[in-house]
C-alpha cells in the first residue's frame, strides 16, 4: 500500500510538471505582449506638461500657452520618400512652430503595421523633444465613423480599429510631456448624407468611448474633439458638450467653408465656444485665395490669424509637404511658398494685423 501511494504521488508530481511546462509553452501572448515594458525614457519630462485650465492651455506655472504650428504629411509618406530625419523637423522649427501636427492615415497604419508605424512616431517625438516643439497625433480619417463609410479609401477604418489605435497610442505615449494632444478624428462628416446619418448624440458617445480608453492609460495628454461639417461646426456644444475634463475642441476654418464676411460666421460656428473651452484650429490655409497672402488687411490670411488670436484660439496650418494640396513648401529643398512665408511671419508673431474679436 505504501509503495502504491509513493508511485501515485510521483506520477502526480510528474503530471503537474508537464502541465506547467505545457501551460508556459501555450502562453505566447504573455511572452510576446503587444506592449512590452520599456526602459524609462529620460526625456519624458523634458517639455513642461500642458494642461487645460478653464478655456486655456496652460503650463505648470499656470501661464497661458498659445500654440502656433503646422502639420507635416503622413510619416509613412515622408519616410518612403527619403526625408524622414531630424533635419525635416529642424525646418519646421525654423518657421517658429511650437507644435507639430502628425497625421496618421488608417491605410498607412495598417500597411506599415502598427508596431512599425509606432517606431516612426517614437522618432518624431524624440526629435521634437530635442527641438522644443510639442506633438499633436492626429487619426487622419474623413467620414462617418457611426456608419463606417468614408470619403476616400485611404480614410477607411472601423470603430474597433479607431478604438484600438487610441489604446495603442495612449499606452505608448502616456507620461511623455512632448505629446500634448491626441486629435481623436480628423474630419467627421456625413458628406451631405452620402455617408449615412450620424447624430451629435451618436458622435458624442463615440468620442467619449475613445476618451475613456485613453484615460485608462494616459491621464495627462489632452484629447481634441472635432465637430461636424468636416470639423468646422461646433454649435452642438451650446447644448451638449462632451462629458469629459481636460479636453479641447478643434475647428478647420478654411476660407471656402463660408462666404464673406467671415468673422461673424466664424463666431457663430466655433468662436463662441472659445469663451468656455480651449479651441485649436488644427487645419486651415490660404490656398483658395490666389496671390501673395497678407498684402491686404482684408485678405483671408490676415483675417483668420487676427480672429483666432483675438479669441485666444491656438492654430495649426496645413501642410509642410510640396505635393499635397495646401503645400507650404515648393519642393523638398524646403523653399517656402508665398503662403508658407506668410504663416512663418504669423508663427513668429511678426504680422501687423489687428486682433479681431
Amino acid at each position: 500500500m505504501k509503495n502504491r501511494k509513493c508511485i501515485a504521488l510521483s506520477l502526480l508530481t510528474l503530471l503537474l510538471g508537464v502541465s506547467l511546462a505545457l501551460a508556459q509553452e501555450a502562453r505566447p501572448w504573455f511572452q510576446d505582449a503587444p506592449w512590452p515594458r520599456r526602459t524609462v525614457n529620460p526625456k519624458l519630462k523634458t517639455m513642461p506638461l500642458i494642461r487645460v485650465e478653464g478655456n486655456h492651455f496652460v503650463d505648470p506655472q499656470g501661464q497661458t500657452i498659445l500654440f502656433r504650428g503646422i502639420a507635416i504629411s503622413d510619416p509613412d509618406k515622408v519616410e518612403r520618400q527619403g526625408h524622414w530625419n531630424k533635419a525635416h523637423f529642424d525646418k519646421v522649427k525654423e518657421l517658429g512652430a511650437n507644435v507639430v501636427r502628425i497625421p496618421v492615415h488608417p491605410i498607412a497604419w495598417r500597411e506599415r503595421t502598427p508596431d512599425n508605424y509606432i517606431k516612426l512616431l517614437d522618432e518624431a517625438v524624440e526629435w521634437c523633444t530635442d527641438l522644443g516643439m510639442y506633438v499633436m497625433i492626429d487619426w487622419h480619417t474623413i467620414g462617418n465613423l457611426q456608419t463606417e463609410v468614408f470619403q476616400n479609401p485611404m480614410y477607411i477604418t472601423t470603430k474597433s480599429e479607431t478604438f484600438e489605435f487610441w489604446r495603442r497610442i495612449s499606452r505608448r505615449f502616456a507620461g511623455h510631456n512632448t505629446v500634448a494632444f491626441y486629435e481623436l478624428f480628423n474630419e467627421p462628416t456625413t458628406y451631405r448624407g452620402q455617408l449615412g446619418p450620424c447624430s451629435w448624440a451618436e458622435w458624442k458617445k463615440l468620442v467619449e468611448t475613445m476618451i475613456t480608453i485613453i484615460r485608462a492609460h494616459d491621464l495627462e495628454t489632452i484629447p481634441l474633439v472635432s465637430g461636424f461639417d468636416w470639423a468646422y461646426d461646433l454649435t452642438p456644444l451650446r447644448e451638449e458638450p462632451i462629458a469629459a475634463a481636460n479636453i479641447g475642441y478643434t475647428t478647420h476654418p478654411y476660407p471656402f467653408k463660408r462666404s464673406e464676411p467671415w468673422p461673424p460666421k466664424w463666431e457663430e460656428a466655433f468662436g463662441f465656444a472659445a469663451s468656455q473651452y480651449p479651441i485649436v484650429a488644427t487645419e486651415f490655409g490660404d490656398d483658395a485665395h490666389p496671390g501673395v497672402p497678407g498684402v491686404d488687411p482684408n485678405h483671408y490670411g490676415n483675417q483668420i490669424i487676427g480672429y483666432l488670436e483675438g479669441r485666444g484660439i491656438s492654430w495649426v496650418i496645413w501642410v509642410f509637404d510640396p505635393e499635397w494640396g495646401g503645400a507650404k513648401i515648393k519642393s523638398w529643398n524646403y523653399e517656402l511658398t508665398p503662403g508658407g512665408e506668410f504663416f512663418k511671419k504669423a508663427m513668429q508673431g511678426k504680422l501687423e494685423v489687428q486682433a479681431r474679436k
